[in-house]
């Protein structure tokens, strides 16, 4: 993480940032995120990042009054360029102070929500590509949680963990009924005899800003794509198998539970790649 952060209007070192102790988001994880790629010092995709953010935060009754694509998305170019920023990620959080609590405060503060940025450099992957195991532990598609990016974050980085305590680079997560859903901090796609197939979003995958990038530059390419609901026999048969995210790009996965893929072959993955590279230099 770069060393500046924004804390409600202000630029500030992150080791000096105080936020209120006695807050909805501290005892509950009453907030939302999104990770934003960024590319040659601009944010990319925002307007597509603050919608999600912003549905994300009414479905968890996160006030957003007085928050706006333009003036988040004016935030978030300037700590860019306080920190110098060519290509890495920014990390856009709301924080609600309140909401029906049980602990609270006996005065409720004029501010309703914390908004808080920073930034990264990118996240490094293997020239070799990435490895994929099956994680232990399943996504409950009758969260009231599923599909939001909230700070109730904890089950992906735990499963994560525990992939790379096996050392895997990433996982997937089944559901409650044995469907793919994704990896645990990134979409997946896999190609199968030239059709590239995901995971549809009702099996409690996030809608992904990269993934529907993708999704939109396979079919200007004419590639044959299938939202569906797929088991992990269906991922065994795979042709290529990538991962998507603002953190990642489009991350081409060579091995998946110890099976081996080809970077030569991974025809469609690489065509992709090149496309959202494009797309990225053209914003």
């Amino acid at each position: 993480m770069h060393p500046v952060i924004y804390l409600n209007r202000v630029m500030l070192e992150a080791t000096k940032a105080r936020v209120a102790p006695v807050s909805s988001a501290m005892l509950y994880g009453r907030g939302v995120f999104t990770i934003v790629a960024i590319y040659n010092g601009k944010p990319f995709l925002w307007p597509d990042h603050w919608k999600r953010l912003k549905d994300h935060a009414q479905r968890l009754h996160v006030d957003c009054t007085g928050a706006n694509e333009s003036n988040i998305g004016e935030a978030l170019r300037k700590l860019v360029a306080v920190n110098q920023v060519k290509n890495g990620r920014a990390r856009v959080i709301l924080l609600a102070r309140s909401g029906r609590d049980v602990w609270k405060t006996r005065k409720a503060g004029v501010r309703k929500t914390d908004l808080l940025i920073m930034t990264g450099e990118p996240q490094k992957i293997s020239p070799s590509g990435m490895s994929l195991a099956v994680s232990p532990y399943r996504f409950n598609t009758f969260s009231p949680l599923v599909g939001i990016r909230s700070l109730n974050y904890l089950e992906q980085v735990l499963s994560w963990e525990e992939a790379q305590a096996r050392d895997f680079d990433e996982a997937i997560m089944l559901n409650e009924r044995g469907e793919i859903v994704s990896a645990t901090m990134a979409n997946i796609f896999w190609v199968k005899d030239g059709t590239l197939h995901t995971p549809t979003l009702s099996t409690g995958a996030i809608a992904g800003i990269t993934r529907s990038a993708v999704i939109a530059l396979a079919n200007k390419q004419f590639i044959p794509l299938i939202e569906g609901v797929y088991e992990l026999g269906d991922l065994t048969e795979a042709d290529e198998i990538f991962l998507t995210s603002a953190s990642l790009g489009i991350a081409l996965v060579t091995t998946f539970d110890f099976r081996q893929y080809s970077v030569a072959t991974a025809n469609i993955c690489l065509r992709l790649a090149d496309a959202l590279r494009d797309l990225a230099s053209q914003a």
